[in-house]
């Protein structure tokens, strides 16, 4: 008997101490909150500002759990790739689909990094970060 319990106590404390931790899976941590924008730079230098490059990714973002979202004025949808390790957005607003890499996914802070062509410049490519904050 005094070995059974030493194997239970073991058992349980296992059970007990991994609930809960599947809330803080990729997915609820990014559909289970309202984003809302916090830093938006293309090549280090503020772009989020009215008339700048990611003025339309300004505001909220909302990644709902069916595959749809709104991503500041744009909406559309997004998925999961590379092992939960990119978001990929597509708009129809956007000429190819966003695929960002996770910086940074906690239940307070989304940072996502990406190179996206210039539309303005053939054969330039733009290093934009955004972060945002949980609302």
């Amino acid at each position: 008997m005094k070995k059974l319990s030493l194997l239970v106590i073991p058992v349980v404390f296992m059970i007990f101490f991994s609930c809960g931790k599947d809330e803080d899976t990729p997915f609820t941590l990014l559909t289970e909150r309202t984003w809302v924008s916090d830093s938006l730079l293309v090549n280090g230098q503020n772009a989020g500002n009215p008339g700048q490059l990611l003025e339309n990714f300004n505001g909220e973002v909302n990644f709902n759990k069916n595959g749809t979202g709104s991503f500041g004025s744009y909406t559309g949808t997004w998925r999961f790739a590379q092992n939960e390790t990119q978001i990929i957005i597509t708009t129809t607003e956007l000429p190819l689909p966003l695929t960002t890499e996770i910086e940074v996914l906690t239940r307070t802070d989304l940072k996502v990094n990406t190179a996206f062509p210039d539309p303005e410049n053939a054969g330039v490519t733009l290093i934009i970060r955004m972060t945002f904050k949980a609302k």
